[in-house]
């Protein structure tokens, strides 16, 4: 399995006992979707290697108390702290609508109202707004942030996101 067939979980950030339990904090709003997990990919130097989940529970309600059947000691535990967590991307829930998960819409054309933008060639996800980028046919590249309000329709079928973008966005 590799990272680009997955999506981030989340990170173990400490031990939770000297048995070998470990916290992780999510990047969900809902952790306890992960509760009935059988198994999940540890991010290791030498890649995803797949880590069997014996019992797995809230903990504080913002994180995840994961007991793995290969962890038993202290040691154990500490050798894992820091590492990020991943699954399948086929874990995910499809979404409807004008919903989508960023790396789905990767090669997604955007099209404004009476032109075609560009080519979506990423999703660049720090600061505080989430951003397509987008290359157009002449080869420039666009950053046009990810708005509900901007966001017209997503053709999932034709691969096209229909937008209407404030006057003057494209030529910054």
């Amino acid at each position: 399995m590799t990272k680009e067939d997955c999506f981030y979980v989340g990170t173990i950030v400490g031990k939770y006992s000297f048995k070998g339990e470990l916290l992780v904090k999510t990047d969900s709003d809902d952790p306890e979707n992960y509760t009935t997990l059988e198994s999940i990919f540890v991010e290791l130097s030498t890649g995803l290697v797949p880590f069997f989940i014996h019992k797995c529970q809230l903990h504080k309600s913002s994180l995840l108390r994961i007991d793995f059947e290969e962890v038993n000691n202290e040691e154990e535990a500490d050798a894992l702290i820091k590492k990020n967590l991943f699954l399948p991307l086929s874990f995910l829930p499809p979404l409807e609508g004008n919903k989508f998960y960023y790396h789905e819409i990767i090669g997604f054309k955007i099209i404004e109202i009476d032109h075609e933008v560009g080519i979506v060639s990423k999703v660049i996800e720090q600061g505080l707004q989430a951003l397509f980028e987008v290359k157009s046919a002449d080869g420039r590249k666009h950053l046009i942030p990810i708005h509900d309000d901007f966001l017209i329709k997503l053709n999932r079928k034709n691969k096209t996101i229909l937008v209407q973008l404030p006057d003057g966005l494209l030529d910054l």
